[in-house]
């Protein structure tokens, strides 16, 4: 996925009212230096959102848009991290194209937001001849904690999701009904070792995680590469449960 326009740099002067963000863009960036985003992430965003940030804007192609910018990227400890929860359904779906991901090939249809379970939309719904169609559950990741003793732990979630437990009974709902349900978890930054549960900011989760797999929904996690110009599935980062 490459960003259609240029993204211009910052520094983050606040996150507020969870879709919010005072930035201070560099000089040159743009006539106006103090701007306001719109913060494109429902969860805490642990971490991510400390004052000073390096950041990095995409300018909104709409001119009648109230908020004219959109928060993409932070750097942190050096590297990028996407922030942007809209990004990983279409990081997938570019990425099953690609056949990027093995686990979700050979299918011949990709179809998002298609109806299922209770009032509900699967992310990704894989259809090919001859074998179950394929429930695919997307969630973005981007919290870290460090491990005792070195190491990464890329975690979900950063905040109690009752939608995604909500998900998670859904998918348990369509492989009791003869189909293959898949979650992927994406990993945008590079500074991770592992994937695990974050069950102490929602134990809920990572028991309905547990319940589902032992109900055969499966569960794998992707890193990306990310840069300025774009962000793009990368490698598969085991998962430890």
């Amino acid at each position: 996925m490459l960003f259609p326009d240029p993204l211009l740099r910052g520094t983050l002067i606040k996150r507020y009212k969870r879709f919010l963000a005072d930035v201070t863009l560099d000089a040159g960036a743009d006539p106006e230096s103090f701007v306001t985003a719109h913060c494109p992430n429902p969860g805490s965003m642990m971490g991510l959102s400390a004052p000073g940030s390096e950041v990095w804007l995409s300018p909104a192609r709409n001119p009648e848009r109230k908020l004219r910018y959109t928060w993409e990227l932070l750097r942190f400890d050096g590297r990028l991290v996407g922030i942007n929860t809209a990004h990983p359904n279409k990081l997938v779906e570019e990425a099953v194209h690609n056949a990027a991901i093995p686990e979700l090939g050979d299918y011949q249809s990709v179809r998002r937001e298609v109806r299922y379970g209770k009032n509900s939309r699967i992310d990704l719904l894989l259809e090919g001849d001859g074998r179950p169609d394929c429930y695919v559950e997307v969630k973005n990741v981007h919290l870290k904690r460090d491990a005792a003793g070195g190491g990464g732990a890329a975690e979900f979630p950063d905040s109690v999701t009752k939608r995604g437990t909500k998900h998670l009974v859904e998918l348990s709902d369509m492989v009791a009904a003869g189909y293959r349900a898949v979650m992927v978890y994406v990993v945008q930054r590079e500074d991770c070792d592992y994937f695990t549960l974050a069950d102490d900011i929602d134990p809920a989760y990572a028991a309905a995680f547990a319940a589902a797999r032992t109900a055969g929904v499966e569960a794998i996690c992707y890193t990306c590469k990310i840069s300025v110009d774009g962000i793009h599935i990368a490698a598969p980062l085991p998962i430890f449960q």
